[in-house]
């Protein structure tokens, strides 16, 4: 039987290091909201929403983040925990969204595209993909 690791393509290894990269750019993006100084350069449309985040929001976006990047990192060292963290990302995300979407603030189609498209569409492709790796054994099925 061939080692698993010669199995795993190529785009395996660059999915999952533009997986990490996106994912540790949205835990700058959370820790520099965090932030009352950093947010004050945001654009008012921003600060309210991040104003009238509740904590669920927060923790939501957190998950969406942190998890993702967990989830990114775990992808790549082949763990099977990876499909695990990006449902939760994914969950997360789509917490976050909806608040974001409740505040009333109107959006631009680039920031429609940015603020809510890209980021769901992306945590669900991760989704579908850690699942596809498991399937395909890039990933130890669980059990």
């Amino acid at each position: 039987m061939a080692d698993p690791k010669e199995r795993v393509p190529c785009s395996f290894w660059i999915i999952g290091a533009i997986a990490l990269t996106w994912n540790l750019l949205g835990c700058i993006n959370f820790v520099l909201q965090m932030d009352p100084e950093m947010v004050a350069h945001y654009r008012p449309s921003e600060q309210a929403i991040i104003a009238a985040r509740p904590f669920w929001a927060t923790a939501g976006f957190a998950a969406g983040v942190f998890g993702g990047a967990i989830g990114s990192l775990l992808l790549l060292l082949r763990s099977r925990l990876a499909f695990q963290l990006f449902v939760i990302s994914l969950l997360g995300v789509i917490g976050a969204t909806v608040h974001t979407l409740s505040t009333g603030v109107s959006f631009s189609e680039g920031e429609v595209l940015g603020v809510i498209v890209a980021p769901i569409g992306f945590a669900a492709f991760l989704v579908w993909y850690a699942r596809r790796a498991r399937v395909r054994a890039w990933l130890p099925l669980p059990g």
